[in-house]
């Protein structure tokens, strides 16, 4: 009788096969990878344009630009440490433009808590108060993984202020909405005073530095854009911090005052063994923010530490400022996107700049004077008004 043998594979051959998937599957998945983050960064660009539509349907309604750091100013009531003493951000004017009338009719009137007292004109510091906490997707990139506490509701735009340090960060108005002059050498210049008089040389400090196409506690509209709409950058990118000590996502406070003058003043506090990082606490100067005091993480509050960034470090740098959340410093675009990071510009158009474009001497102190940027094409972007010639055309 004769014995037919069953056919198998054999322990060599199984093995074989295993290895030629393992090899194709490590082939494939930084393919598969790569492509879902494409498919991120087109969200977050289409998220963008959804806000460029929402600046131009604001000005098209209003005759004007959205003032960034706004709201009610200050008062002499009781609760005036709670209320907004306008540091409001743009972004909560334009939540009825881009589809987000509920939390615009919530923001805009009397809030009675669960407690039963009643907020009116909360500062956007409270997480008592439910707008402030809410994460609004049109705000967020699909690409940023930055998601909950402390943070309140995070946003990863911001607005363009300029290529500039000295009174940007509140655009050279106090709580009361007056020209207050709290020295330009100083941590927070004025930023939190009360005064209820105009200082005028104080008024003209301020106009020569803001030169962005926002101005903080100041209002604007498209005709201020001199340089022309389609070379001015509007909006840009921040990435929201995961707690890693990373540059772009995490900023630097009580640096000193020197930081004001001096942008490369905090350069040494990178990481030089991982340049993303930045050194222990023990190595800085100042220390980086913590709690709900973080990169992106409050997307009502109109400081520039929030909601705001200068065109002076190219995209992906550091963010360093030499006092507390409400004083001068360096704020600068970044994303989690490889080499760069998106821009609105003023026409609506939505860009990628990547962390090669030209950005001048950053050794210089920024000028203050209507002169061209001293920080190249980035610092010539970020300008409203300062005569530079632009070919966008090599950079986009």
């Amino acid at each position: 009788m004769s014995s037919k043998k069953r056919g198998a594979f054999t322990l060599v051959e199984l093995l074989v096969v295993i290895a030629i998937i393992g090899v194709l599957v490590g082939l494939l998945l930084p393919a598969v990878q790569a492509a879902r983050e494409a498919a991120r960064r087109m969200s977050c660009s289409n998220n963008f344009k959804q806000m460029g539509l929402a600046v131009h349907n604001y000005h098209s309604a209003f005759n004007t630009l959205p003032q960034q750091m706004t709201g009610a100013n200050y008062t002499t009531t009781a609760d005036s440490a709670l209320t907004q003493r306008l540091y409001l951000s743009g972004l909560v004017g334009l939540t009825p433009f881009m589809e987000q009338q509920a939390i615009w009719d919530v923001v805009s009137n009397p809030y009675q808590t669960p407690g039963g007292g009643m907020l009116i004109n909360p500062g956007p510091w409270r997480t008592d108060f439910p707008p402030w906490m809410t994460n609004i997707p049109t705000l967020r990139c699909p690409s940023d993984p930055g998601v909950g506490l402390p943070a309140l509701g995070r946003s990863n735009f911001a607005f363009c202020l300029g290529d500039a340090i000295e009174l940007v960060h509140s655009g050279g108005r106090n709580e009361r909405g007056n020209y207050e002059d709290g020295g330009i050498a100083t941590g927070q210049a004025g930023i939190k005073g009360r005064a209820t008089g105009n200082n005028t040389n104080w008024a003209a400090l301020a106009r020569a530095r803001n030169r962005g196409m926002f101005w903080a506690r100041h209002q604007l509209k498209f005709r201020d854009c001199l340089d022309g709409l389609s070379n001015t950058i509007a909006m840009g990118e921040v990435a929201t911090t995961i707690g890693a000590r990373e540059l772009i996502a995490e900023f630097q406070l009580n640096a000193g005052i020197d930081v004001i003058t001096n942008p490369a003043f905090c350069d040494p506090g990178v990481d030089p063994a991982r340049p993303q990082f930045w050194l222990p606490d023990a190595d800085l100067p100042g220390n980086l923010g913590g709690g709900n005091q973080i990169r992106g993480g409050r997307w009502a509050d109109g400081r520039i530490q929030y909601t705001s960034f200068q065109t002076i470090k190219p995209p992906n740098s550091l963010n360093c400022f030499s006092a507390d959340d409400a004083s001068q410093g360096i704020s600068s675009c970044s994303s989690r996107h490889q080499g760069g990071a998106h821009v609105l510009l003023g026409d609506g158009a939505v860009k990628f700049i990547t962390d090669s474009i030209d950005a001048g001497n950053q050794q210089s102190t920024p000028l203050i004077d209507g002169s061209q940027s001293v920080y190249g094409i980035w610092g010539a972007l970020g300008t409203r008004a300062s005569k530079e010639v632009v070919d966008t055309g090599d950079i986009f």
